[in-house]
């Protein structure tokens, strides 16, 4: 008796949706079956690609195909259209990072989607990484007492070609934001999941040497916990050719834990390939200290052997699918996505103030400057 299948659609057909394509078509429960784009002369040559059928309506898609869930990979601000219409459909739906670009855009998706009772997610694919998996183990078996100071350190490049890639990359209308809002959320996911709930956020953005585009390509943040651990953000795309993306968790027994995700010049969807294994850069549990080499060797041994950008994503899609078929929370959920944008809206919104921001925060409505992206004249 084969496992059931879930019906998926990929709604924007972008560079990223070309690895959803390909991760969903290798899934053990997923079942590629319609691609929808506004313009249908870009969907029927994604269609044609992966033998599947093209639409440029969603609702008339989601009828015609029999879709269950869709992946959205779109620009960030058409998030919230797309995953209202599905929902209301009652199709579940897993949105690419971040969530969206916007606080009201993560409530409105949220509130959609409990009220049809369909599942939310959203794709954070390096949770699923071996050497990620291990911190979490580590923390949650108590190996480093509990978690005390956090630290991420991404340091990448993105060039003028990569703003020119595609039209909505570096404005505040269409990306919604620079490295807080399209680089980071990777690591700001991971960092919030291992340590906890925040309290309280005080940071700074800035362009440092990007006058080409209108958004940060650099921010940092000092981070509070509710538990009263303390934690440090340091993320920027100013640094050639890209170095690195860390993420380090010391205990409160002294024994620390850390992961390097990214490696090398950074990795960008449908540009460049991943040029170095994630692996575990850190680790000082008791006992364990002669196992750093060994999991590297062994980590390293196993991303030469699979396609990295494909593997990651089908482990998030057959995650999501299980969801759906056994009527679980999926490991990303909806919840923590808009956690992630509270980290991003939380930094610009304590520059724009000068004052540190609690948690949790709410949209503005009374406010039309984006949380303080966009700086308003006096």
């Amino acid at each position: 008796m084969t496992s059931r299948k879930v019906r998926m659609a990929i709604i924007g057909c972008g560079k990223v949706s070309h690895l959803h394509a390909a991760a969903l078509q290798q899934g053990s429960n997923t079942e590629l079956v319609a691609i929808y784009s506004r313009s249908l002369e870009k969907a029927n040559v994604f269609a044609v690609k992966y033998g599947i059928s093209a639409f440029d309506d969603i609702e008339i898609m989601i009828k015609e195909a029999r879709v269950e869930a869709v992946v959205v990979c779109t620009p960030h601000p058409y998030h919230a259209g797309s995953v209202a219409k599905a929902a209301r459909a009652g199709v579940h739906c897993l949105v690419e990072k971040p969530l969206a670009a916007s606080l009201q855009d993560c409530d409105t998706m949220i509130a959609a989607c409990k009220k049809n009772n369909v599942k939310l997610g959203v794709v954070s694919q390096r949770r699923f990484y071996a050497p990620v998996q291990r911190l979490w183990r580590a923390i949650d078996q108590g190996k480093i007492g509990t978690p005390a100071l956090g630290t991420i350190n991404m340091l990448g490049w993105r060039d003028q070609n990569y703003y020119e890639s595609d039209e909505w990359r570096g404005t505040w209308k269409m990306e919604g934001g620079g490295v807080l809002v399209n680089q980071a959320p990777h690591q700001l996911d991971i960092f919030q999941w291992l340590m906890g709930p925040i309290d309280q956020l005080f940071g700074f953005w800035k362009n440092l040497n990007h006058p080409y585009i209108e958004v940060e390509d650099t921010a940092v943040a000092v981070v509070k916990f509710k538990n009263g651990a303390i934690g440090n953000i340091v993320v920027s795309n100013s640094q050639k050719p890209g170095i690195y993306g860390k993420v380090h968790i010391h205990g409160t027994n002294g024994a620390s834990v850390g992961v390097q995700t990214d490696g090398g010049a950074m990795f960008i969807a449908g540009m460049t390939s991943i040029t170095e294994p994630p692996v575990n850069d850190l680790w000082t549990v008791p006992g364990e200290e002669a196992m750093l080499d060994e999991w590297k060797n062994q980590d390293s041994v196993f991303f030469n052997s699979i396609n990295a950008m494909e593997y990651y994503m089908k482990l998030q899609n057959e995650d999501f699918c299980d969801a759906i078929i056994n009527n679980r929370k999926p490991m990303t959920s909806g919840e923590e996505g808009r956690i992630t944008v509270e980290l991003f809206t939380a930094i610009y919104r304590s520059q724009r103030d000068n004052k540190p921001v609690r948690f949790p925060l709410e949209p503005e409505y009374d406010r039309d400057d984006f949380d303080g992206r966009i700086v308003m004249p006096d």
